[in-house]
């Protein structure tokens, strides 16, 4: 019976996981570093209150009709179980291309992730922060930072592309020289993001849901994320998030993080005065943000090896967005199909 793994419980890895279902006779695992899942389609929560939310990864999806193709049926299937429905409430700056269609998920972006892992039924692990990967009798050998070393049959990678490489073990020696030099072209953009969580009843008085912000030199999204989802109720506290722009995210991504959320809340009362004081604040950085540059010339994944099989995929190997997580998890579970 093949034991699976997939690294990364994020779009690509759980989406993947879920079409490989009654693929795999044998057991499918999901591994994650994070505490929880979603990678960066995450919702946080209130220290104080888990009621209270806030994505501070992807904001919305957008479906463009003339480029859906194969990928309608996703958002159909997330459509009719609730998990995704359309956005509606005011963006301002927001650009909208004809025949587009933009949706936001009602239990935050996380839901997305948590809905494909479930309709997976692999075992999910977090916490599993893996280090290396080696061949062993057959199989990979695939050790963590804390707990001793387990054996795969097929081993699936989908976490951002610098992570790969660093990785240790004969996976170094695996990646041949060709594939190291397309892995090592790409690039992301960096960037913060900021989720301040206020007390149940507190008015946060402005006549949007969010706003793309065109003149400041730190912040460029600002969203009331209860308002932008349509879950405004009295019982339970709003919430703010806040992305910073790409050049602020490159400039302070060694910062000390306190300095940087303060930064963050001084341009925030410098745009939104009447904002009240939060009861508590999470700041985010995402290091590996959007891609700015795939691994060229390739069809949305790469085998590293194929007896056993090690593979790679995720946004790195298309782009970042829903639609380009979708068309690296599908290659992958179609690259993945000869070998079960």
């Amino acid at each position: 019976m093949a034991r699976v793994l997939v690294v990364g419980a994020g779009l690509t890895g759980s989406a993947c996981a879920a079409r490989l279902r009654g693929m795999a006779p044998g057991r499918l695992e999901v591994w994650d570093k994070a505490r929880g899942a979603g990678g960066r389609m995450s919702t946080s929560r209130s220290a104080r209150d888990a009621a209270c939310t806030a994505d501070l990864g992807a904001q919305y999806l957008t479906l463009e009709t003339g480029r859906a193709g194969p990928r309608r049926s996703f958002y159909e299937e997330l459509l009719s179980h609730g998990i995704l429905e359309p956005l509606t409430a005011p963006i301002e700056g927001m650009v909208v291309k004809e025949g587009s269609h933009n949706y936001m998920a009602p239990q935050g972006t996380s839901s997305v992730v948590e809905y494909y892992l479930k309709q997976s039924g692999a075992d999910v692990f977090y916490e599993h922060h893996i280090t290396q990967i080696s061949l062993r009798d057959g199989k990979w050998e695939v050790s963590r930072k804390m707990g001793s070393p387990e054996q795969f049959d097929i081993v699936i990678l989908t976490m951002p592309v610098p992570q790969i490489l660093q990785l240790q073990g004969d996976i170094v020696n695996i990646i041949n020289e060709s594939q190291k030099h397309q892995l090592e072209s790409v690039s992301y953009s960096s960037r913060y993001a900021l989720g301040l969580f206020y007390e149940a009843s507190t008015q946060i008085d402005v006549p949007w849901a969010a706003q793309y912000i065109t003149d400041n030199p730190c912040i460029r999204f600002i969203s009331i994320d209860n308002k932008k989802r349509n879950i405004e109720s009295p019982e339970i506290g709003p919430s703010v998030v806040v992305h910073t722009s790409v050049t602020f995210g490159h400039d302070h991504l060694d910062s000390d993080p306190a300095e940087v959320q303060q930064l963050i809340l001084n341009h925030l009362e410098s745009i939104v005065p009447s904002l009240p004081k939060p009861a508590s604040i999470k700041c985010q950085k995402w290091r590996y943000s959007q891609v700015t540059k795939a691994v060229p010339n390739c069809p949305g994944q790469m085998t590293l090896h194929t007896q056993p099989l090690l593979i790679c995929g995720g946004d790195g190997f298309t782009h970042s967005n829903f639609d380009g997580c979708i068309d690296s998890a599908m290659s992958l579970v179609e690259a993945i199909k000869s070998h079960l």
